[in-house]
C-alpha cells in the first residue's frame, strides 16, 4: 500500500472509531501514531514527534486566548447577564407574534458577543428562556429549535473560539476575521427570527404574544444591559481600532466580566474556583483535541496527502465553485457524526491548502476570511444537525418533557435558514468582506 492510499484508509478508520465512541482525541491520537509508525516504520521517531509537537503546539502564544475566552464566558454566566440580555429582548420584542422566541434569539446574540462558545450560549440561554416560552404556551418543538439554533450565535459573533483556532490554523489575522464574522452573525440572528415568524404565521395558535411594555419601562431594562455593551466595545472594539491585541483583548474582556459578575452580587469564592476549573476542564479538552488533530495532520503531511490533493485539483478543468459546493456538502455531512472544533481541526489543514490553489477572483488574504466565514457556518449547522447535533441535545436535557424527535423536528426551520445564508454568502463574497474592506 502506497502512502497516499494508507492516507485515504485512515478517514474510514478515523470515523470507525468515532463511531465506536473513543473520544476524538484519542482516536485522532491513534490513528494518527500508527498511520506515522507505518510510514517512517520507527516507533522512537514517533515518540519525539509527540514530545516536540507538544511543546510546539502549545508554547504558541496565540493560544492562550483560548481559555481567557472560556473563563470570560463563565464569569459572563455567574454575571446574571444572560438574564438580563433576555428581558430586555422581550421588553423590544415579546409584543410581536413569536417574539419571545425572537426574543431568545437577540438575547443568544448579545450573550454570544462576550461569550464565544455555542454550547455555553445554548446552555444558559435555556436556562433564562425556556419557563418564558413554555409560560406562553410555546410547544417544545419550537421552543427547543429556536434555543438550539441560537446558540450558535456564540461562536458566530466575535468573539469565537473557533475563529480564533481557524485563524492560527490558517495564519489568518485573528482581528478581520472578527470584523467579517459580524455582519454574516447578524444575518443570521435575522434569519432565525424570520424562521420563527413563519413558524406562528403557518401555525396561528402556536403560542400567546405578551402584553406591549411601555416605552419608560423598556428604557429601565435596557439600562441594565450595559455592561454587555461595554465589555463588547472593549473587547471587539479594542481589537479593530488597535488598541489591544486578541490576547490582549481577551484578558480585558475576562476580567471585566468577573467585575461584573462581582458587582451584581453573583460572585463569590465557591463560584471563582467553580468557574475556573470548568475554564480549565474545557481548555484541556479543547488542547488534547488540537493536539491529537496536530498529530494526525502531521501523519498526512508525512504521506503527502494535501499537497497531491492540491495539485490534482489544480490539474482538474472542475469550476472553482463546483469544489467548494463539494467540499459544503461534505461540512454538513461530517457535520451530523462529528463536533465543531474536531471538524475545523481535522479538516482545515487539508482542505485549505487545496482550496487556496483554485482562483475565485480574489486576494489570498481575502480568499482565507471568506472562506473561514463560509466553514464556520456550515460547521455551525451541524450543532444542530442530528444525530450529534450537540446544542439540541443540551437543550432537550434541559426540556425534560420534549422528545428528542421533536426537539430534531423544531431545528429544521432554522436549518433551512442556515442553508439559504451559506448559498447568499458563497454566491456574493462581498457582504461577508464589506466591512474588512471599510475598516482595512
Amino acid at each position: 500500500m502506497s502512502n497516499f492510499e494508507l492516507a485515504l484508509w485512515s478517514f474510514p478508520v478515523l470515523l470507525i472509531l468515532i463511531f465506536l465512541r473513543f473520544p476524538i482525541a484519542a482516536a485522532m491520537l491513534a490513528v494518527g501514531f500508527g498511520g506515522a509508525y507505518m510510514v517512517t516504520g520507527s516507533p522512537n521517531m514517533m515518540l519525539a514527534q509527540l514530545k516536540t509537537l507538544s511543546y510546539g503546539t502549545f508554547s504558541n502564544y496565540s493560544f492562550s486566548i483560548i481559555p481567557l475566552f472560556l473563563l470570560m464566558g463563565q464569569f459572563a454566566t455567574l454575571s446574571g447577564m444572560s438574564a438580563s440580555l433576555f428581558k430586555a429582548a422581550e421588553a423590544f420584542l415579546g409584543h410581536r407574534k413569536g417574539g419571545v422566541a425572537m426574543s431568545a434569539i437577540g438575547a443568544c446574540a448579545g450573550f454570544g458577543a462576550i461569550c464565544g462558545s455555542s454550547l455555553a450560549t445554548a446552555a444558559t440561554m435555556g436556562q433564562v428562556a425556556l419557563p418564558e416560552l413554555r409560560r406562553y404556551g410555546y410547544p417544545g418543538s419550537l421552543a427547543t429549535g429556536a434555543l438550539a439554533a441560537g446558540g450558535t450565535l456564540g461562536i458566530l459573533i466575535p468573539p469565537s473560539v473557533i475563529l480564533v483556532i481557524y485563524a492560527i490554523l490558517t495564519e489568518q489575522n485573528i482581528a478581520k476575521l472578527f470584523v467579517a464574522a459580524m455582519i454574516p452573525g447578524i444575518l443570521a440572528a435575522l434569519g432565525y427570527m424570520l424562521a420563527i415568524a413563519i413558524w406562528v404565521r403557518i401555525a396561528p395558535n402556536t403560542a400567546m404574544v405578551r402584553k406591549r411594555v411601555p416605552w419608560a419601562e423598556r428604557m429601565v431594562v435596557l439600562s441594565t444591559v450595559w455592561p454587555v455593551l461595554v465589555i463588547f466595545i472593549l473587547v471587539v472594539g479594542g481589537i479593530y481600532f488597535g488598541w489591544f491585541t486578541p490576547t490582549e483583548a481577551a484578558a480585558v474582556g475576562c476580567a471585566g466580566t468577573g467585575i461584573a459578575a462581582l458587582a451584581t452580587g453573583q460572585m463569590s469564592w465557591d463560584k471563582l474556583f467553580r468557574s475556573i476549573l470548568s475554564a480549565g476542564k474545557s481548555t484541556a479538552m479543547i488542547f488534547l483535541i488540537i493536539l491529537g488533530a496536530g498529530l494526525y495532520n502531521s501523519f498526512l503531511a508525512l504521506t503527502q496527502l494535501p499537497q497531491t490533493g492540491a495539485a490534482w485539483v489544480a490539474m482538474q478543468d472542475y469550476s472553482p465553485w463546483i469544489i467548494l459546493t463539494a467540499v459544503l456538502v461534505m461540512y454538513l455531512a461530517f457535520g451530523c457524526i462529528m463536533d465543531s472544533l474536531s471538524m475545523v481541526l481535522l479538516t482545515v489543514p487539508i482542505i485549505y491548502p487545496i482550496m487556496l490553489v483554485l482562483d475565485f477572483g480574489m486576494t489570498p488574504d481575502d480568499f482565507g476570511l471568506w472562506f473561514g466565514i463560509i466553514v464556520l457556518i456550515v460547521v455551525e449547522v451541524g450543532l444542530i444537525t442530528p444525530p450529534v447535533g450537540m446544542n439540541l441535545f443540551i437543550i432537550n436535557y434541559m426540556a425534560k418533557d420534549t422528545p428528542i424527535k421533536e426537539t430534531f423536528k423544531g431545528a429544521f426551520p432554522f436549518v433551512v435558514t442556515d442553508i439559504v445564508r451559506v448559498i447568499i454568502l458563497t454566491a456574493f463574497p462581498s457582504i461577508t468582506l464589506w466591512l474588512v474592506w471599510a475598516i482595512y
